[in-house]
């Protein structure tokens, strides 16, 4: 006899395909949340996910000697990605800088310890997994649903806000390190409006 019972959906309520980025709001909002906790680390390590725009995995593996010269943090770093083995350059902001310069001086880490060592004794560093937990409780902080956020958004937010603001895409390309221009365009989601507006700015 044939169940009559509905099987429900595996995806019913949830939130499927790409992590949307962070608008500005939600990033000045999570900002707040960190200084008013003095949570230097995750200060630290939110600001550099933005301006980096690496994936988490690349981020996890940064070496305190990957953004530093000496005694001063670099306004601009490369490495090479794990996932591509191309290399990828970034910007560190002033304030991003003045983030990762707090924490160096309250961790003591040196140049050839990860920068973001982890809390559990048997790892040392830490891993994508806390990582991926700790952008959940960032945005959970802040009011946003954390099912709907990822480490995704954080690689996403400032990419997208460059191609908002420049409708650059070969730019936003190079920024985030990949090789074709297609997939750049889904990774970012432009859709059909963005074309079209784009051609109605556009004089002949």
């Amino acid at each position: 006899m044939e169940s009559t019972q509905k099987r429900e959906a595996w995806n019913k309520g949830k939130l499927i395909g790409q992590k949307p980025p962070l608008k500005p709001k939600d990033i000045w909002a999570i900002l707040i949340h960190l200084q008013n906790r003095h949570a230097v680390r995750d200060l630290a390590m939110f600001n550099l996910a933005i301006d980096s725009k690496l994936r988490g995995c690349d981020l996890v593996t940064l070496h305190v000697r990957d953004v530093t010269h000496g005694n001063q943090i670099l306004p601009r770093a490369i490495v090479t990605q794990r996932k591509t083995r191309r290399p990828v350059q970034f910007e560190l902001t002033e304030p991003t800088r003045t983030a990762v310069s707090a924490w160096l001086e309250k961790s003591h880490l040196r140049g050839d310890q990860y920068l973001f060592p982890s809390r559990v004794a048997n790892s040392p560093r830490v891993s994508t997994r806390q990582y991926a937990r700790i952008v959940h409780h960032w945005v959970e902080a802040v009011g946003l649903d954390p099912s709907a956020y990822g480490t995704p958004s954080m690689r996403r937010t400032k990419a997208t806000l460059i191609y908002k603001r420049t409708k650059n895409l070969r730019a936003v390309q190079i920024l985030l390190g990949r090789s074709k221009l297609e997939s750049t365009v889904r990774y970012l989601g432009i859709d059909v409006d963005d074309a079209l507006e784009i051609s109605e700015q556009t004089e002949i």
